[in-house]
């Protein structure tokens, strides 16, 4: 198991926050690193998502949503090829500390037999397409506060 984790604090209300999280239809607009969602955001269902680290291909795929709790948490699990090889929890919490500031957490925690191989290749970039979705979230919040 490996994860990935990155924070950041947000100068907004965690309903401001959560309002322009889950705004997908605005990803293409501002976010770096998730370029897009797209279906039924319900706990149980597939969505497509597209993202994007830098300097990299966009990778399609299709991950169920695991656990929607609004203004608080979004998490999602995708697997590549089949479970066990290279599986992802990607997650989305909101962390309130007063009432207009956030401590955003976005990280993923890794599973599978190809995780060492394939965060070796592909770590950095990966965390830096957190944190410039972070720096771009964060951007856009205190914008709109």
């Amino acid at each position: 198991m490996k994860e990935l984790f990155t924070e950041i604090e947000i100068n907004a209300s965690s309903d401001k926050v959560w309002a322009i999280l889950t705004d997908f239809e605005s990803y293409p607009q501002w976010n770096p690193f998730v370029r897009e969602i797209k279906g039924n955001v319900q706990v149980g269902k597939r969505i497509q998502a597209v993202l994007q680290p830098p300097n990299k291909k966009g990778l399609t795929f299709r991950p169920q949503i695991i656990k929607l709790v609004p203004r608080r948490e979004f998490r999602w699990y995708g697997v590549l090829g089949f479970r066990g090889l290279f599986d992802g929890e990607h997650i989305f919490e909101l962390h309130p500390s007063q009432a207009h500031k956030v401590r955003f957490v976005h990280r993923e925690v890794f599973k599978g037999i190809l995780v060492p191989l394939i965060l070796k290749y592909v770590g950095s970039n990966t965390r830096e397409g957190f944190e410039q979705m972070n720096r771009a979230l964060k951007e856009r919040c205190e914008k709109a506060e």
